[in-house]
């Protein structure tokens, strides 16, 4: 659910609470979303699952779509509930260099609050 972002509106995903409960009872035990998706879709009621935040985004209409940016800090994250903190890292693109040191940081700073560290 962490698509909105870098490509727009996702087809078929208009109500979130609905879809974090059915992705719950497909027997997923977390989601992964943007911390502004959180409000409008998880923990409000329900079987609880797990909450990975995304944190970095880029969109496919800039410059370079690979340049991924934090978008969130691990500390608001976890303020929205996270588990988990993950961050998209583009091997191989011209700021690969630059992403990697934002995981780095990132997972320091998680691990010393408690949300595991975790990179797709």
């Amino acid at each position: 659910m962490d698509h909105g972002i870098s490509i727009g509106p996702v087809k078929g995903l208009v109500n979130l609470s609905d879809m974090v409960n059915k992705v719950a009872a497909g027997g997923a035990n977390a989601v992964l979303m943007q911390k502004g998706m959180v409000p409008h879709g998880h923990r409000g009621y329900g079987r609880d699952i797990g909450l990975i935040i995304h944190m970095s985004a880029s969109t496919a209409l800039g410059p370079d779509p690979n340049d991924k940016v934090l978008v969130c800090s691990v500390e608001e994250a976890l303020k929205v509930g996270a588990d988990a903190v993950s961050v998209h890292i583009n091997i191989g693109s011209k700021t690969e260099a630059n992403q990697l040191q934002k995981l780095g940081n990132g997972c320091g700073t998680a691990a010393t609050n408690g949300a595991c560290p975790f990179s797709p």
